[in-house]
């Protein structure tokens, strides 16, 4: 049994993380052998060409992933409901090649990935990797490659938010993970499903968990491989907002598009020093040293302006109004 993931080139972004395939728990064999009904799968138009119904403006062309750019906000769709967009080799490829376009694109201030058909994705394509044969061969040098879910080892400059619906397990969770945001539907299920088939998370899922819900409560996860439900997610910080089935790329999209709107230097110093904090400080000193240094050139170039805005009076309605976000 075997399957290659071959080197692939990396540009700036890949650190940090590990790498992964993934399964099931709570449904065991059946939640990953049973092919989806057709009535789950996009009705769309004949031919190649298909309207992706969550969002029309989307049009998928029987890529396994879709991208659109909706003004200063790319939104990227796995797109293999009939598999609950289990990622495969080529799709793991085409995640990748998409978040590092948009990382790399300077008119683009946030990303919203989502899986098409109802599922946010199951892990990695299970039928795949049983076919293939030989020796598992991974790049085992995080530095030098993506992981087996594609962008896993990314460490993007701008917000990327995940809107889940269905299922988002395994190596699927991985990657909601890899969001700044996750905006989750009421009958999602997350977790790590992989447990009782002996597939560890090699896609960031051991690094990321921890920092985001604490080490106790990523250890119950990790270790039952139970399922999460959205309201319990919700009270974890595992989803940032909870809305009804159905909703959860319109409110991701919504989000974005609130976030891209913030002057763009300050929010990423912001959010670069809160991860830095985090995943690379080796102490509190380090941190806020790291947080001023790069906060200071901020000032000079939005802070000053915002500031004279404020003081005319053109932002102080916006600055302490209610905010939608």
């Amino acid at each position: 049994m075997a399957l290659t993931l071959g080197r692939r080139s990396v540009d700036n972004g890949f650190r940090r993380a590990i790498h992964h395939m993934c399964l099931n728990s709570v449904k065991g064999q059946r939640f990953y052998n049973t092919t989806v009904s057709k009535e789950e799968r996009n009705s769309g138009n004949s031919g190649n060409v298909k309207v992706i119904t969550e969002f029309p403006f989307l049009v998928s062309r029987g890529g396994t992933v879709v991208s659109e750019r909706r003004g200063a906000v790319m939104v990227i769709g796995i797109n293999r409901p009939e598999a609950r967009n289990a990622v495969n080799q080529e799709t793991a490829q085409r995640l990748t090649e998409e978040l590092t376009a948009f990382d790399q694109d300077n008119s683009l201030n946030a990303a919203v990935l989502y899986g098409v058909g109802g599922n946010f994705c199951a892990g990695f394509d299970l039928k795949e990797l049983a076919q293939s044969s030989g020796s598992l061969k991974l790049e085992q040098d995080v530095c030098r490659g993506p992981g087996p879910m594609g962008p896993s080892r990314m460490r993007l400059s701008k917000p990327l938010i995940a809107a889940v619906s269905g299922y988002a397990v395994a190596g699927g969770l991985e990657l909601a993970l890899l969001a700044d945001l996750r905006v989750v539907e009421e009958s999602s299920i997350m977790g790590v499903f992989c447990r009782r088939f002996g597939v560890p998370l090699i896609d960031g899922g051991t690094v990321r968990l921890p920092q985001l819900i604490g080490l106790s409560r990523a250890l119950d996860l990790i270790l039952t491989g139970r399922p999460v439900k959205a309201q319990e997610a919700l009270t974890f910080g595992l989803a940032n907002r909870v809305v009804p089935d159905g909703q959860a790329l319109e409110v991701a999209l919504e989000l974005a598009e609130q976030v891209s709107a913030f002057p763009q230097l300050c929010l990423r110093a912001d959010r670069n020093s809160a991860y830095h904090a985090v995943f690379d400080s080796s102490s509190f000193t380090q941190a806020m040293q790291y947080e001023i240094d790069h906060g200071l050139p901020v000032i000079p170039a939005e802070a000053v302006t915002g500031a004279t805005k404020f003081s005319s009076g053109a932002g102080r309605g916006g600055t302490f109004s209610k905010s939608k976000l």
